[in-house]
């Protein structure tokens, strides 16, 4: 199984990044996919969750109404579409692979992890 993030970047506060994920080593269409984000100094959070058709997402409330994640299982691709960000979003964000078709805004429903892309936020 392979994570490979890439989009990490240095954003101004209300600006915007769009962070991809290329999966391969297994079969994406039947699994659930997340991202996940740790700040320096900071506990690993739930950033968002898909399942595995795309019908059904979740998303912290830190983040809610400005994160978009979504998927494309033709292309093995995740995404997460960052608006509107701000200086707590600064983060390593990593892109995980559930061990089942349904989400968890929990480490422990992650099999596989992404090595993470930074995402900076800073005027």
């Amino acid at each position: 199984v392979q994570l490979v993030e890439s989009g990490g970047d240095l954003a101004q506060p209300g600006g915007s990044l769009r962070l991809s994920c290329a999966a391969s080593g297994f079969n994406f269409t039947r699994y659930a996919m997340g991202w996940f984000r740790q700040a320096p100094g900071k506990e690993r959070e739930f950033v968002a969750g898909i399942y595995w058709s795309g019908g059904s997402t979740s998303y912290a409330d830190s983040v809610k109404g400005r994160f978009t994640i979504s998927r494309d299982n033709a292309k093995n691709t995740l995404w997460l579409q960052m608006n509107s960000l701000k200086p707590e979003d600064t983060a390593l964000y990593y892109c995980v692979k559930a061990d089942s078709r349904w989400w968890s805004v929990s480490a422990a429903g992650y099999d596989y992890w992404g090595q993470g892309t930074q995402v900076t936020v800073s005027s």
